[in-house]
């Protein structure tokens, strides 16, 4: 398993005033085993149900604010 940092300043707002962040199906995958994971208040990481959207050759992770945390994925 694989994983990549997610920082709140990659998060771009899209016109539905929800954020995203954008990958490359080559940089993830499919995205079928994508885990999403946000950093909380303790430091720990917690498992999120955060919509993924796909589109062309990208995979857009969303939320409703940025937030620290992690993906893992399968390569």
């Amino acid at each position: 398993m694989s994983q990549k940092q997610l920082k709140k300043t990659d998060f771009a707002q899209n016109h539905e005033k929800q954020y995203q962040i954008e990958f490359k199906v080559n940089e993830i995958g499919e995205g079928s085993n994508l885990i999403v994971q946000r950093l909380n208040e303790k430091g720990e990481y917690e498992i999120i149900q955060a919509p993924i959207r796909r589109l062309d050759e990208s995979i857009f992770v969303v939320w409703d604010h940025p937030f620290d945390g992690r993906i893992i994925f399968n390569e």
